[in-house]
């Protein structure tokens, strides 16, 4: 079972940055898809960004499109999400997720990944 363990997010004010990462257990990195989900307060769990580590392709939501960036350290095993102009309604429990492979027309469905790291929370807010 793949082991995935989030670092600590925190709270930022609006417009700010945030550096999340994600470090797994994985035996092979380049056999995984990696992604990143969140669930606002009293909302939906979202996916946010995926990258396929074998050929390094991304994608991300329209929500965070321009402004979040993912990427990897192969060496470390490690996925980071850059989050950069942050706003109030980024606020949510930030997951990350791995799955064997995501199909490129739907990645950033949930039901894709099987293995999920506990969270973290962040919170956008003056």
């Amino acid at each position: 079972e793949v082991q995935l363990v989030e670092s600590v997010g925190g709270l930022v004010q609006p417009a700010g940055s945030l550096i999340l990462s994600c470090s797994t257990s994985v035996f092979t990195f380049d056999d995984y898809d990696i992604g990143w989900f969140r669930l606002p307060p009293a909302g939906v769990r979202e996916g946010i960004s995926t990258i396929m580590i074998r050929d390094g392709s991304t994608y991300y939501s329209d929500l965070v499109k321009g402004r979040f960036t993912i990427s990897s350290d192969n060496a470390r095993n490690t996925v980071i999400l850059q989050m950069n102009d942050l706003r109030p309604d980024d606020t949510a429990v930030y997951y990350c997720a791995a799955a064997t492979e995501v199909p490129r027309a739907t990645p950033l469905l949930p039901l894709w990944f099987d293995s999920w790291g506990q969270g973290t929370q962040v919170t956008v807010s003056s």
